[in-house]
This record gives structure tokens, sequence and C-alpha cells, in this order.
């Protein structure tokens, strides 16, 4: 069972409903169908089977992570659109409100659409000490932003403020997507910009060349391993 379901005014088999609703006439990018791909329902299959029947509702995050990826791969902006919610709601058998009050819970769901490549500048403590702001103004001026929640006007780049990313040793960090790209200050934050602009993808992790999250310059420790 697909669940494509059409937000064309009509209550869907989940229970929610379509265009004619208040939010989606405020909001015309939302689609009026969804539904899952090859590739997604290859994953769901995999993933449904990692819980006990009854119990089907508690994959709705990795449901609605699969939905993005897959927006992302059709359209070039990752982000859940609500009749996809409705779909899920729909394949688990819950309520589309649940599924909506997780995917607006979660920071890591898009339900709006953002630029080709997601910009996320962690801004806690660990990564404001060590130079977010500058990570900020570097995506700020090399990727043609006004602010957080901005999209550049050639649809490349969106921006946006996230919490704790759990990379502090190596702040100040940027998500792009789901790679992270760490030890940034302004100039190398320009430079990763400016390579996603052109197509590329830089390898992600450390930009000062840092095993994993021994001190800068290299560790310290367990330089030796004995009978080597």
């Amino acid at each position: 069972m697909s669940g494509d379901i059409r937000n064309d005014g009509v209550q869907s088999p989940g229970g929610g409903w379509g265009a004619t609703h208040a939010a989606d006439q405020q909001h015309p990018e939302q689609p009026r169908h969804f539904a899952f791909d090859t590739e997604s329902e290859a994953q769901i299959a995999g993933i449904l089977r990692r819980y006990p029947e009854g119990r089907q509702a508690s994959a709705v995050i990795p449901l609605l992570y699969v939905a993005q990826k897959q927006m992302g791969r059709e359209t070039g902006s990752a982000w859940v659109p609500r009749v996809a919610m409705d779909v899920i709601a729909h394949r688990l058998s819950m309520p589309p409100i649940r599924v909506y009050e997780v995917a607006t819970f979660y920071f890591m769901f898009n339900t709006r659409p953002i630029g080709r490549f997601h910009l996320q500048v962690c801004g806690t403590t660990p990564c404001m000490l060590r130079g977010s702001e500058d990570v900020f103004r570097a995506c700020r001026d090399a990727g043609g932003l006004k602010s957080y929640g901005d999209t550049s006007a050639d649809g490349v780049f969106t921006m946006t403020e996230v919490e704790c990313l759990g990379a502090c040793v190596n702040a100040p960090v940027l998500q792009v997507d789901d790679d992270y790209y760490e030890d940034l200050d302004y100039d190398r934050t320009v430079a990763l910009i400016e390579a996603l602009r052109r197509g590329e993808r830089p390898a992600p992790g450390s930009t000062i060349g840092r095993q994993t999250s021994a001190p800068e310059g290299g560790p310290l420790t367990l330089t030796e391993i004995a009978g080597e």
C-alpha cells in the first residue's frame, strides 16, 4: 500500500485535510499529492521490520526522514509537505495530528521548502566561544543570505541556527545537509560555500586536518602502540 494521498480538500484516508485548509491556502507551495517512490519503499520495509506488530507508530521519525530525503531527490529541496505527513499517518495507522506534532517539534524536519543546501549554524556556547559568529557572517556573505531563516535568491542556500550538534570539541561547526564541517573560521567557511556553489562537495570533518577529536597539531597521548 503506497498511501498516495491527494491534497484536494477531501479528507484523506488517514484523517488529514487537503488544500482547502487555511494553512495550505497561506502556503501554496504545498503539493497536492505525495507517494513514496521505489527507493523510499525499500527503506520503509526495512524500517518497519524493526517494530513489533501494533508498534509501527514508533517509526514516525524515520519515515518523516525518508519523506524529506525523497523530496530532496525529486525537487532539490529537502522538506516534508503536509500531504506526506498524511501519507505517513495512513501508513502507520495513527492520527495525522500526531505526525504533525512530531514534524514541527524536531528542528531537523523542514516543513517549508528550503534551498538546495541547508546551512545549519551551531550557535550554542562552545561554538559561540570558538567563533560561530564568523561562520554566520561567512554563510551570509558568501551565500547571499540576509539572516537565519533566509533562502538565497537563487535558491541554492538556506541558513538556520541550530542547537548543539554534539561536536563541541571541534567547534565551531557547520552542518550542511547531513554532513559536519568542523574547526571553521570565516575564510574556511567562505571557501566551503563557494565550493558548494560550484557543485563540489568537500570532504566533511575537520577543515584543519585534525585527527578525529585530537588536539590541534596532533594527538598528545597514546602516540605509540606497543609492538610497533
